[in-house]
């Protein structure tokens, strides 16, 4: 599935298909490659994450089921995962399913949630060898308790099959909130200073830092450079609150299952118009 997606794309970015076989997924990487589709690969973000809405409204406009609209989302995300990796993008964090989630009106909420925890076990059983072939490295992270015992084994198999994968971070945060992992986080270190690891006075921003979950699957990538949400929402919904301090944020009308190669391209056009200065003034003169 990569490569069939990787192939289209290398034909858009006025490649040769076979550059795929000759030099590796990553040939449609090429500077000039994305020279021409008008970005700066010096100027690309290292981590992306994605608050993946629409996939129910969408299939509602079709008249669709709304396990149809997750299909085409996990479709969605299959691509943005091949992209990502072919165009230099470090890591992604895709939001799959929150903590509040859970909290929907329950008509048919069962249902659904055993159909995306299903959705993803399938994800991670399928594609876990072609990533490890690719050089994606997989995490999930949120909280373990409110998964599938079949989940949590996939989960466990695709970590340690993808293990040695440095081209591309994939992270998909199941059961996740926000203030939830930051919390976890505080834990962490209170019982580290219970057990006279650390002295109060000794924690900071940084050793905070390095309990969250992110930083812990893909360390210096941790902080988000481009936050991306779909359908029109213009909210942050608790995720990656830490990390997304300082992030770029890009809103598309746009539903999930229709934001591919055209749509992504937007995103790291604008992200690469931004000026980046983390809470500094413009020096004088500029």
């Amino acid at each position: 599935m990569a490569l069939r997606i990787l192939s289209r794309a290398a034909r858009r970015l006025g490649l040769s298909p076979q550059c795929l076989h000759s030099a590796g997924i990553g040939a449609v990487a090429a500077p000039e490659a994305l020279v021409r589709s008008g970005l700066r690969p010096e100027s690309m973000p290292k981590h992306v994450a994605m608050v993946m809405d629409g996939n129910r409204r969408w299939a509602q406009e079709r008249g669709l089921t709304t396990a149809e609209g997750h299909e085409a989302g996990r479709r969605a995300l299959e691509q943005i995962i091949a992209l990502s990796r072919a165009w230099g993008v470090r890591a992604i964090t895709a939001f799959a399913f929150s903590q509040e989630n859970f909290a929907r009106p329950k008509a048919n909420l069962q249902a659904e949630v055993e159909f995306v925890m299903g959705m993803c076990e399938r994800v991670l059983l399928e594609n876990m060898d072609e990533y490890a072939r690719n050089g994606i490295r997989v995490h999930v992270i949120g909280d373990p308790s409110r998964r599938p015992a079949s989940l949590q084994k996939a989960v466990r198999e695709a970590e340690e099959v993808t293990r040695n994968g440095s081209h591309l971070h994939l992270m998909l945060a199941l059961c996740y909130s926000g203030r939830w992992e930051i919390v976890q986080a505080c834990r962490e270190l209170a019982r580290e200073v219970q057990g006279e690891v650390l002295k109060p006075e000794d924690i900071d921003e940084s050793l905070l830092a390095g309990k969250l979950e992110t930083s812990m699957a893909v360390g210096e990538f941790s902080s988000v450079d481009l936050f991306i949400r779909t359908s029109g929402e213009l909210r942050l919904s608790n995720f990656l609150l830490w990390q997304c301090a300082y992030s770029e944020l890009y809103f598309t009308d746009t539903l999930w299952p229709d934001f591919g190669e055209a749509e992504y391209l937007k995103a790291l056009r604008s992200f690469q118009t931004r000026e980046r200065r983390f809470g500094q003034r413009k020096t004088k003169g500029e």
